[in-house]
Order: C-alpha cells, then sequence, then structure tokens
C-alpha cells in the first residue's frame, strides 16, 4: 500500500508541477484581457460540473460498489455491473453535453451574466465553451476506467493522466500563432487533452480487466445500490463546490489583492492536501474495499491506521513550515516582478491562517473510508454540510475584520468541524479506535512537529538576517537553510521518539 501511494503522490506532484508552469504560461501569453476571461469562464464550466458528478463523488460510490461485487461473485459479474455504469454514464453525460452545446449561449448567460453586457467577451467564452466542454464526457469515461483500475490495485496511468492535461495546454499554447487567438489554443488543448487521457486509461485497462461495453440499460440491485451511494456523494462534492465559490465572491467584495493573496495561499495550502492527502486516499478507499468485500474487518483498519500514520509523517512538516516561516515561504517563490514584499505578507498571513487545519485537510480522505468503503456516503455529506454552514457563517462574520485571512481562518475551522465529525460518527459506530499503537503514533508525531516548530521559531530570525547581504537570494538561502535543519531535527525526533521498533511496525503494517 505505501508503495502504491508513493506512485500517486509522486505523479500528483508531478502533476501540480506541470500545472504551475501552465498556469505561468497562461498568463504570459493570454494576459488578463477580454481573450482570457472568456478561456476561464469556458474552462471553469466543464470543470465545476467534473468536480460535482464525477472523480471524487463517482469513485467515492463506484469503487466499494465495484469491489463488493467482484469480490462477492467474481470478475465476471464486476464486469457486468462496470458495463451497466459505462452506458448510463455515457447516455448520460452524452445528453447533457447535447444540452450544453446547443444552449452554449444560455448556459454562458446563468453562469456568467456579467458577460452579456459585452458581446466581444460573451461570444468568446460560448465559442471556446464549445470546444472544452465534450472534455466532461472524456474525463468523466477516465473517472470510470480509473475507478476500475484503482479496485484492481492499479494506480500509476489515472493518477498520470493529469500531467497529459497540462502538457497538451501547455503544447497548443506553444503553438498559439497557428489559431485565431490564444484562447482558441488553450481551449483545443483541454478538448486533446482528454482525448489522450482516455487513450491512456484505456490502453492500461484494456490490458488487464478489458474496457467495458454497451449495454441494454438495465437496473439492477448492484445498480440501484450504486446510484443510492452516488446520489449523496454528489450532494458532497456540491457542497464543497458551494464553499469555494462562497471564497471567490466574498473575496470579491474586498481591497485590491485580497483575491491574489487567497489565490496564492491557497496554492501552496493545495500541495500537500494533493500530493499526501489525495493520493493515501485514492489507494486507501480500494485497499479497505476490497478487504471489507472478503470480510477481513481488521485487515481495513491496519491499513487505515498506517494510511493516517503516514499521512502525518508527511504533513506536519508541511504545516509547521506554513505557520511559522509563511512570509518567507511566500517571498522566495513569488518576490518578483510586480508582486512586493507587501503581498507576500498578505499571502504569508493567508497560508499561516491555512496552516491551522492542513493535518485534518488531509486527513479527511483517510477517515472518510471508514464509511465510503463500506458503501456508506451519506454519513461524510452530513458532517461536510454541517461544516459549509459553519464556514460560510464565520466568512461572513471575519471578512470586514480581517479580509483575506479571516476567510482562510474560516475555512479551517470548517475542516476541523468536518474532520471531526467524521471521527466521532466512525468511533461511535466503531468504524475506528484511536488506541494502541495508532494513538501512539500519532501522539509522537505531533512532539516531534512540535520540536521541529519549536526550532523553526527559534532559528527562522537569526538565519534570515545572516542571508540578508546575499541580495535577491536571501531568501532562497535562508529556506534552503531551514530545510535542511528541518529534515534533520524532524527526522531525528521521529527516529528517537518512535524508535526502530514501532518504525518497523509502521512500515510492516503490524500493530492495532
Amino acid at each position: 500500500m505505501l508503495r502504491h501511494i508513493m506512485t500517486v503522490g509522486g505523479l500528483t506532484l508531478v502533476s501540480r508541477v506541470t500545472g504551475l508552469l501552465r498556469d505561468i504560461m497562461l498568463a504570459a501569453i493570454l494576459g488578463a484581457g477580454p481573450v482570457a476571461d472568456a478561456f476561464i469562464i469556458a474552462w471553469r464550466l466543464p470543470n465545476h460540473f467534473r468536480a460535482i458528478f464525477a472523480e471524487g463523488a463517482f469513485n467515492a460510490a463506484f469503487v466499494p460498489a465495484y469491489a463488493r461485487v467482484r469480490g462477492e461473485r467474481g470478475g465476471e459479474q464486476a464486469r457486468l455491473f462496470a458495463d451497466r455504469v459505462f452506458t448510463m454514464l455515457f447516455v448520460t453525460e452524452g445528453l447533457l453535453l447535447a444540452v450544453a452545446l446547443l444552449f452554449t449561449p444560455a448556459v454562458i448567460s446563468l453562469l456568467a451574466p456579467g458577460f452579456t453586457g459585452d458581446p466581444a467577451r460573451f461570444a468568446l467564452a460560448v465559442e471556446f465553451t464549445r470546444v472544452t466542454f465534450p472534455y466532461l464526457l472524456l474525463v468523466s469515461l477516465v473517472t470510470l476506467y480509473g475507478g476500475i483500475l484503482n479496485a484492481l490495485q492499479r494506480f500509476a496511468a489515472p493518477a498520470a493522466a493529469p500531467i497529459l492535461l497540462n502538457l497538451s495546454m501547455m503544447a497548443t499554447l506553444a503553438l498559439a500563432a497557428f489559431f485565431p487567438t490564444a484562447g482558441h489554443a488553450a481551449a483545443w488543448g483541454v478538448l486533446i487533452a482528454g482525448c489522450l487521457e482516455v487513450l491512456m486509461v484505456a490502453a492500461d485497462l484494456h490490458c488487464h480487466e478489458g474496457l467495458p461495453r454497451f449495454r441494454t440499460l438495465s437496473v439492477d440491485d448492484d445498480v440501484r445500490r450504486f446510484f443510492k451511494a452516488l446520489g449523496p456523494a454528489v450532494l458532497g462534492s456540491a457542497g464543497t463546490q458551494i464553499a469555494l465559490f462562497a471564497d471567490t465572491i466574498i473575496a470579491s467584495f474586498l481591497a485590491a489583492g485580497a483575491v491574489s493573496a487567497l489565490y496564492y495561499a491557497d496554492r501552496l495550502n493545495q500541495l500537500p492536501i494533493g500530493v499526501i492527502g489525495i493520493a493515501v486516499g485514492t489507494v486507501l478507499l480500494p485497499e479497505m474495499a476490497n478487504r471489507i468485500a472478503v470480510g477481513d474487518e481488521s485487515g481495513a483498519r491496519r491499513a487505515q491506521d498506517r494510511a493516517i500514520t503516514f499521512t502525518l509523517l508527511l504533513s506536519i512538516p508541511c504545516a509547521a513550515a506554513f505557520a511559522i516561516v509563511p512570509d518567507l515561504i511566500m517571498s522566495t517563490l513569488f518576490l518578483r516582478g510586480a508582486f512586493t514584499v507587501t503581498d507576500a505578507a498578505a499571502a504569508g498571513a493567508t497560508l499561516a491562517a491555512y496552516s491551522i487545519g492542513l493535518l485534518p485537510f488531509v486527513l479527511l480522505r483517510a477517515v472518510s473510508s471508514s464509511f465510503l468503503a463500506r458503501g456508506d456516503t451519506a454519513t461524510p455529506v452530513k458532517a461536510l454540510t454541517i461544516s459549509v454552514v459553519i464556514n460560510v457563517g464565520l466568512k461572513i462574520l471575519l471578512m470586514e475584520r480581517y479580509a483575506q485571512v479571516g476567510l482562510a481562518f474560516a475555512t479551517s475551522i470548517g475542516v476541523w468541524v468536518n474532520f471531526g465529525l467524521l471521527v466521532w460518527f466512525a468511533m461511535r459506530r466503531k468504524l475506528i479506535s484511536f488506541d494502541g499503537w495508532l494513538r501512539s503514533c500519532v501522539i509522537k508525531l505531533i512532539v516531534a512537529g512540535l520540536v521541529l516548530a519549536a526550532v523553526l521559531f527559534v532559528a527562522a530570525g537569526p538565519v534570515m538576517r545572516s542571508c540578508e547581504a546575499l541580495g535577491a537570494l536571501q531568501f532562497a538561502v535562508a529556506l534552503a537553510i531551514l530545510a535542511i535543519l528541518s529534515v534533520l531535527v524532524y527526522g531525528g525526533a521521529v527516529t528517537v521518539l518512535c524508535g526502530p521498533t514501532l518504525l518497523r511496525s509502521f512500515f510492516r503494517g503490524r500493530g492495532s
């Protein structure tokens, strides 16, 4: 399982890095004019639908269902189940695509009403959307194929697929001179990427299980149970999107620079969430689902315990760094050109507020697997709904006095509420227990993190002052020195506190 987590995490890291390069290229070529505005709207539309209906929601319902059918009745019945879900998915997404293409102007008017007063931007948004929207159907197929592969313990191709999106858009942007505008180039890059992603994931699935085929539409018990789980999962994804929309809407009323500070801080905060939290959750869900399907409840719990410990082991240093030296991190990465010291300080304060909720953020996928692996998608939605209400309410209360820092702090409080409720629900149903090996590991890792935070707090000032004479390189050198010091301190603290016996039991999967 650890090998799979490292595979998914490594490929996710490559995806995030290439995504950053893609954004830099987009900004350099598209700028911030009407063409850029039109493309961003055209790009967001399929992505918001994808975030709600595909990826997280679909996987949460499909992977446990597929694993259960395969474990209880064998591969042939699992393939029949996948065929029926594939047929329904293709028909539904095809109809949605047809409606979107026929009524694109109405869709743009509804979701981007500000464009109706600008005929040039409105026309470009309609044109770009008709190119990008088929990506929703393609990425939905990637999600289905990837879910089957994940259930078969094959993770590389689905994890690598997003990299193709970044590379495809960068390639078409490099050839923008051959398109009517750079926005056309970027839009076609999205569509080409969808085709490439389908081909790559389909090739892997074809070699190991065979591709799903069209079947006569039939709703049997397995399909009915799948849709019963999919409904709450979709509502949960919609709740997450509502929270993201709230950030954007509220930040738009704040002073200039607040939206940018929130964006840059969130980009960094999402790095450990994606590389660690999502990677662990992607591997853990089919691992637990497969074990539960064959009645190995103790094995599923051991897998979850190892995943929680591994997540904390890697994410605690990130939380400590984001909390103690956020200004230095922002200055090192972004302090150049139009990005000023004041901007770095604002983004750093926002990152520090995000750091309060980083640990529960990265642990959410691991804890929610207690329910999702058993086909229960409703309980995580209950916890998420409560947390979204608290999150949005706090944003409204804090926005006027604390600006974007208040929004980030509200997000952190909301995720703690979500995490706490999930743990409480799981413990009440005896699906998880923080005792024995897991409790010992968690306590010792937290102590190691506190030691690291104390050392960073004491060392940051002297290190930064000693690098002042280096001019433009001072921030990068200071951050590098502190990073090396952090590795030594945290690694030493973990070794001393946990000891070789406990570390070996963790990596070999023994304990609780």
